[in-house]
């Protein structure tokens, strides 16, 4: 270190700290760089004006400081005895009032991307810019390590005071300024014992940061951006109205402020427990002539806020100012130390938003004489590394500005927030007295778009008529019409009616009819569907019994239905387990059956009358049999057939089980409109060859199957049918599927709905591939919300759970009222009486066009290590490895507290033989590519397939653990291996005081922090004299990653090639990466 021209050298701030390691982190990101814009009006005397500035910089230790980190213990600040302010001129009184402003912005974007060296002091210049005889713009730009808002105010008014002297030739006599040592030496006195216990326990039990409403998938800071800013303001009545609310009520406007911020990540979030930074001024009153020191003292601190819905507003806005009374007297404390008390993982940030309040340093520089010269304008242009940050200004009119990360948001999406936050504020100001739930955020029109125009799905049905009417009416139009197809048989119209009524008047006769449960356990045939018409035209309601279920599933549904029908096969009859029920058998009761009346039966059936009883599974491990009426079937056949659409021409391929409750649409929406139906049997519908040919020879022009399905077919190689429509549901659609099935057919279309609103409930046509595919908008007589926790609208573009209202709505659960009535609420949006809605307990979000963008079950939304992570964000990029045939991602608890994330994958045929080491670095290497370190899976299990329940989708229960002899590298020891290896983990070892240290061990998980992180920087500089970053240590923090950066570094510069030092310490010591195989 030089030591010559140094007047003192002293500690940093905590808070310089942090800048200081955000600033080595990004080095040339222009963050912490501020810029202040003034236009002044006058006749300038530009040389008194530069020597006046460079008076100020010679008045005050801050502004000659500089900072050194490398060969020291920590950063120390030295401040120089003599600098040379930094000044240019330009003159652009050529170029137009419009070139100027242009020339302007591009002078500031091409400032802030000029290096200021740290250790080179002053870390701040100035640019004067003339643009009229007597019109200039002053630009100053500073790093923050030296100075914050407040100390602007005071620099500028003392320039003013030396320009004015100068002008008049005289010697300004200003009092000598307070050292910023001083406040360094009282923080150094403060005892953090108490500090800790404070926000221990403030902190205590916070685990997850809060999620940013972000327009793409949210990132920590290890993510780069522009920033870009947006404002708006409060009117001047709500301003007002807003002042007299916090004057009444002993309030603070920063209480306001910080309680509408708070209440809106709460509703963009969905959480009821939230925490954002706030600025705090940090000049402490005890510290005489602090108010006119300059320096950093602004520190920015976590704010922790509750939200508990039912709280009166007034109380709760009440209690908040109270905690942050209590918070002030650590205003001291430092953010990287309050991490590390918090529960939290080092890594993860503790906030990404802060709220920065400019009460302390508002003082308008506007109208400010220098000696006859005037400030006509001023404003500043500063980033911080927060994704987003929210400046607030008092004024008659309330001024907020987001300054965000054009990477992280659209404008458009800063410009809800904004519009959010004034909605809140002024919500606050009208009904001080309501509770925290009826708080209202968002705008008239977003209510009105979100309840009316999204929701505009009013469409005329028959809801009068049953199905069995609407059949035998087509029937008479169709008579000779093909019907239906199977293996064996193929049925006109004519013929099933008549075989329908057969049955229909035997199950009459045995006591079936209106609200009868008639058990239908059959192979997939036409004979199936004529005991299904046959049930609904004698007014029963079937309840499917698969044969491929387990018997103690299928005993549950016997006994909770109460079943006293079944109607079956001979040889299923051993498969359904003993019961008191009549069993008709299609085969051998075929003499019985054929002998009964073949006239439509006269049977009243209500729109309300039951259709079918379908079992799904319950979270409490038993089925529950949801109702559906005849009325929501009819209105979701009506609405398919539009919508798709689908005519008498049509050929339909039905390839679902009749557990699975979208079989309904494949049964009878084609025997409603005349269309042909082909009956796969359950061995052809599973295998991908067989299928693909009974599409080619039946010429179907319309099939409905889940992702799985669709994919297992063009696995197979299946080359697809032109004239084929191609629906698909039950399980979330990738784009990357989306895109191969779309060359195989003529539309596309993606539909979603629970067996709980009949079948579908939305429905999207898909044109063309994107990432994800949208389930797309309500079908008829169906509104779909996306809400909050109380049941509030979510803003667009907020993740919420999905709510579906209107005719498709089931009666309830079988013998389950308190279920029932659970699941099953009262719609208080629609505005009708007696509408009910249906937590679906899937998280969707609005996509700006009103379409819905499906995010999985609120169940698999998983918190691991902090960081909330949605599984099908992971699944998503797995599938976009050419190895990748199929995966699902879960997270596993094999043992207590370590939860981990397993992928669990199914490899395309010529991929299997890959070595499992390549294929694990190559799969976890695209996934660092596209995700954060936090979201990549510890471990990666080969199946031969995935297991799939009867209905086709993916049986999680039944993903087996990975082999514990192959658990994640990570958490085992390996020796290093070369001596890049050695070194790294020697460093870390005793930079965070640890005696052994693996290569696959992360630095941060270790215990180390950014403070640490720059020495062990330092150090590897030193030693290996090799540039590496705090960026690279970030993104690569285990040994052996970062160890790969580095010898790909020293390769890659010739100048330290002969120091590269990557070979094996011994041979045959480095394992490679294993993927379990299982299956």
């Amino acid at each position: 270190m030089n030591l010559n021209n140094v007047n003192d050298i002293y500690s940093l701030s905590p808070i310089q700290q942090d800048i200081l390691f955000h600033t080595l982190y990004s080095p040339k990101s222009g963050e912490y760089i501020t810029q202040i814009v003034c236009t002044l009006r006058g006749n300038l005397n530009a040389s008194a004006f530069e020597r006046a500035w460079q008076r100020v910089v010679d008045r005050h230790e801050a502004l000659r400081t500089a900072f050194v980190w490398e060969g020291v213990d920590e950063p120390l600040q030295i401040v120089r005895g003599k600098v040379r302010l930094p000044w240019e001129q330009k003159d652009w009184r050529e170029n137009s009032a419009i070139q100027q402003e242009e020339m302007l912005q591009l002078f500031l974007k091409a400032d802030r991307q000029k290096d200021l060296e740290l250790t080179d002091a002053p870390l701040m210049r100035c640019t004067l810019i003339r643009t009229a005889d007597d019109a200039y713009n002053i630009v100053w730009s500073f790093h923050q390590l030296l100075l914050d808002g407040w100390c602007v105010p005071l620099i500028m008014k003392e320039v003013a005071l030396c320009y004015e002297a100068i002008c008049r030739g005289e010697e300004l006599d200003l009092e000598l300024p307070r050292s910023f040592r001083d406040y360094i030496a009282w923080l150094e006195k403060r005892d953090l014992t108490k500090a800790e216990s404070f926000w221990r326990h403030q902190l205590k039990g916070y685990s997850a940061p809060v999620q940013l409403p972000a327009d793409v998938f949210p990132q920590s800071i290890t993510r780069e951006g522009d920033g870009h800013q947006r404002d708006l303001e409060l009117s001047a009545t709500a301003t007002k109205a807003l002042q007299t609310l916090a004057c009444q009520q002993q309030l603070t406007l920063d209480t306001l402020l910080q309680s509408a911020w708070a209440l809106l990540l709460s509703r963009y979030s969905g959480l009821d427990d939230v925490v954002f930074g706030v600025t705090v001024s940090g000049r402490p009153t005890e510290l005489t002539g602090v108010e006119s020191m300059i320096g950093r003292f602004i520190n920015t601190l976590p704010v922790r806020v509750t939200i508990s819905p039912e709280t009166p507003l007034l109380t709760w806005l009440k209690n908040l100012q109270r905690a942050q009374l209590e918070a002030r007297q650590y205003e001291y404390s430092p953010l990287n130390r309050v991490q590390q008390w918090s529960d939290l993982p080092a890594d993860v940030p503790l906030f990404e938003s802060i709220l920065v309040f400019e009460n302390h340093m508002v003082e308008d520089l506007t109208g400010q004489l220098t000696g006859g010269v005037s400030i006509a304008d001023s404003y500043a242009v500063e980033r911080t590394n927060y994704p987003l940050t929210v400046t607030i200004r008092p004024g008659v009119k309330l001024a907020l500005r987001i300054v965000y990360d054009e990477k992280r948001f659209s404008a458009a999406t800063i410009d809800r927030i904004l519009v959010h936050l004034c909605n809140l504020l002024e919500s606050f100001a009208e009904n001080p007295g309501q509770p925290l739930s009826s708080v209202n955020m968002l705008s008239a029109a977003e209510r009105e778009q979100q309840l009316i125009e999204w929701n505009r799905s009013r469409a005329s049905f028959p809801g009068h008529l049953d199905y069995a009417r609407l059949f035998e009416q087509q029937v008479a139009r169709t008579p000779d019409n093909i019907a239906v197809v199977d293996e064996h048989e193929q049925l006109t119209y004519r013929e099933l009616n008549r075989r329908a009524n057969q049955l229909a008047d035997l199950l009459g006769q045995c006591g079936v009819g209106p609200e009868s449960l008639v058990g239908i356990c059959l192979e997939r045939s036409a004979g199936m569907v004529v005991a299904l018409l046959a049930v609904l035209k004698a007014g029963g309601a079937y309840v499917p019994l698969d044969p491929q279920y387990p018997r103690e599933r299928l005993s549950f549904m016997l006994e909770d239905s109460g079943l006293r029908i079944i109607v079956t096969q001979q040889h299923l009859v051993k498969s359904i387990p003993p019961n008191d029920a009549f069993v008709i058998c299609i085969d051998s009761d075929r003499g019985a059956i054929a002998s009964r009346s073949t006239i439509n039966p006269e049977v009243s059936i209500e729109p309300e009358t039951l259709a079918y009883v379908i079992y799904t599974s319950g979270s409490t491990g038993r089925p529950k049999g949801v109702q559906i009426c005849q009325r929501a079937l009819i209105n979701f056949l009506h609405s398919m057939r539009t919508r798709p659409g689908i005519d008498e021409n049509d050929v339909l391929l039905s390839v679902t089980t009749l557990s699975f409750d979208i079989a309904g649409l494949e049964i009878y929406l084609p025997l409603m409109v005349g269309a042909r139906l082909v009956m796969a049997s359950h061995a052809t519908a599973r295998d991908a060859r067989l299928l693909a040919t009974l599409i080619d020879d039946r010429q179907a022009t319309l099939m409905q199957a889940t992702p799985t399905t669709w994919r297992m077919l063009v696995d197979s190689g299946w080359q697809g049918q032109e004239k084929l429509k191609m629906l698909c549901g039950g399980e979330a659609l990738s784009g990357e599927l989306a895109e191969r099935l779309l060359k195989r057919g003529r539309e596309l279309w993606n539909l979603y709905g629970p067996t709980e609103t009949t079948i579908w409930s939305s429905i999207y046509k898909v044109d063309q591939a994107d990432a994800t595919v949208p389930i797309g908008i309500p079908i008829a007589n169906t509104n779909i919300y996306i809400l909050d926790r109380t049941l509030q609208l979510m803003p667009l573009g907020s993740i919420g759970e999905v709510y579906i209202g209107g005719e498709g709505l089931a009666r309830g659960y079988l013998n389950r009222v308190e279920t029932t009535a659970e699941t099953f609420i009262p719609d208080a949006l629609s505005g009708e009486s007696g509408a009910r809605l249906y937590r679906t307990g899937d998280v969707g979000r609005y996509l700006s066009d009103g379409n819905i963008e499906y995010l999985g079950r609120a169940d698999h939304q998983v918190k691991v290590r902090g960081f909330r992570i949605e599984l099908g964000e992971i699944e998503a990029v797995l599938r976009r490895h050419e190895a990748i045939k199929d995966v699902v991602v879960v997270v596993r608890e094999d043992a207590r507290d370590d939860k981990r994330i397993v992928a669990y994958v199914v490899l395309k045929e010529e991929s299997k033989t890959r070595e499992d080491g390549e294929l694990a670095a190559g799969l976890r290497k695209l996934l660092r590519q596209n995700l954060p370190e936090y979201m990549i899976p510890s471990a990666f299990v080969e199946l031969a397939a995935l297991p799939l329940t009867p209905n086709g989708k993916v049986q999680r229960s039944a993903l087996v653990a990975p082999d514990q002899s192959q658990r994640s590298l990570n958490k085992e020891y390996v020796a290093p291996r070369t001596q890049t290896e050695e070194t790294v983990t020697v460093i870390y070892g005793e930079i965070i005081g640890l005696e052994r240290v693996g290569v696959h061990d992360n630095f941060f998980e270790l215990g180390g922090h950014f403070l640490m992180a720059m020495q062990a920087i330092s150090r590897l500089r030193a030693t290996l004299e090799v540039e590496v970053t705090l960026r690279d240590l970030f993104a690569n923090p285990t040994v052996s990653q970062l160890a790969e950066v580095i010898d790909q570094a020293l390769i890659n510069d010739p100048e330290t090639e002969a120091c590269v030092t990557s070979s094996p310490l011994q041979e045959d010591t480095a394992p490679s990466e294993i993927t379990c195989r299982a299956g």
